[in-house]
């Protein structure tokens, strides 16, 4: 599959018709393959909770538009923010097993490419931060 300008807009245009303000593309072969590798459409607005993945690392790579990662530790306290855009100082991170992340969209029609190993499982309770009052 060729992923040309013209199915970043289509996704963009899906995403900005979605409540979530995102839309995402499965790239794997079949839903058997043993790895996670999606384009997601984001919109600025859409949210996203403090969360972090405990069986893999996560990479992404910002297509078009721009973002703003955060990361937090497990007391909720930002401890990195990281800006990624093409053809900017950033284009890309890993994000290490267990490490707690969010990212704010910062442009509208951004598209990143992630990918993750295993298959997709969704977030537990123990996987998104919550903060008790």
């Amino acid at each position: 599959m060729k992923i040309t300008q013209a199915v970043l807009d289509e996704l963009t245009a899906q995403a900005k018709a979605s409540p979530r303000l995102r839309m995402n593309r499965d790239l794997r072969n079949s839903p058997k393959d043993k790895s996670q590798r999606m384009l997601n459409a984001m919109e600025p607005g859409t949210s996203l909770p403090i969360h972090r993945h405990t069986k893999t690392s996560e990479t992404v790579v910002c297509l078009r538009g721009r973002l703003r990662q955060f990361f937090y530790n497990d007391e909720g306290v930002v401890t990195d923010v990281i800006d990624l855009e093409p053809m900017s100082d950033c284009v890309a991170l890993n994000i290490p097993i267990g490490q707690w992340h969010t990212v704010e969209v910062l442009e509208s029609g951004t598209v990143i490419l992630e990918c993750k190993d295993g298959p997709y499982e969704p977030l537990g309770e123990g996987d998104i931060l919550s903060f008790s009052e």
